[in-house]
């Protein structure tokens, strides 16, 4: 099976549901759906196998439900229990771009040798824009903004040497994602696609858990980035007044011109 796209969830309500049903809408179908839910006392979990028992879906579901420690302890059991090659994580309101996410990815990884990590962008609906990805991942980019889960496909044998660490109550994934770049070399591969619809306004972006995720960030990059590396970058947010693209890339419609200018720059 080439890949197992999971969604972790509790409590999710009607949203476990229709990040399902999107799932099952791909046209692609070496691929499985696991579900890892950590106990939910909301009814979702039997509504959705209710739902998977009368429709008998020709794609596979499983749903696992047992206690866990939260998001990235879920996510590291589901990959134990995955039969794909490579893992995708779709969270609880989050969906796929289109139809055919899987089927173009299935092939970009033929075609290039079924390489560790694959990525795209994504459409953030909270801005109403896709912010897209450069062609390459470089340590500037690990710094300042990685493709989020939703957009990567994981080979599944990377989780024999490295877990997710949920140390990390925001910033596991990211932690992830910098040890194989950093440690073990690995270069993840664009796939020139728009990967997933991300709901966003979760838990690493409300409010009070802004300063949370700054400290992971800094401790983070302080691990795998050398001393040169990180003084270069923090230079750069300064004289590139980073505050003020932040501001302008998470508001509409201004966040479409600053995508714009920065896909003339990645390219």
């Amino acid at each position: 099976m080439k890949i197992t796209a999971v969604t972790v969830c509790f409590n999710a309500g009607d949203k476990l549901m229709d990040t399902v049903k999107d799932t099952l809408k791909q046209d692609f179908d070496d691929f499985e759906i696991l579900v890892k839910d950590g106990g939910s006392t909301d009814g979702s979990v039997e509504k959705l196998q209710k739902y998977v028992e009368e429709t008998k879906p020709a794609i596979p579901v499983r749903i696992v439900s047992e206690k866990d420690g939260g998001i990235y302890d879920a996510m590291n059991r589901a990959v134990k229990l995955a039969k794909g090659e490579y893992i995708s994580f779709m969270n609880c309101g989050d969906r796929y771009a289109d139809s055919s996410v899987l089927r173009k990815t299935a092939k970009r990884m033929e075609e290039t040798g079924n390489k560790e990590i694959y990525y795209g962008d994504a459409y953030f609906r909270t801005v109403g824009n896709v912010i897209h990805m450069p062609k390459e991942i470089t340590p500037s980019v690990c710094y300042r903004h990685i493709p989020n889960h939703q957009s990567c496909f994981f080979k599944r044998m990377l989780w024999k040497d490295k877990q997710l660490n949920p140390k990390y109550r925001i910033r596991a994934d990211y932690e992830f994602f910098l040890f194989w770049y950093f440690e073990k070399g690995v270069r993840p591969v664009y796939l020139g696609i728009t990967v997933a619809d991300y709901e966003g306004g979760g838990y690493s972006e409300s409010k009070e858990n802004r300063k949370r995720d700054a400290y992971e960030h800094k401790v983070v990059t302080e691990k795998y980035m050398t001393k040169e590396q990180l003084a270069k970058e923090k230079a750069f947010r300064v004289v590139t007044l980073q505050p003020v693209r932040t501001f302008i890339a998470q508001k509409t419609p201004l966040s479409k011109a600053y995508d714009a200018v920065k896909r003339k720059i990645y390219r």
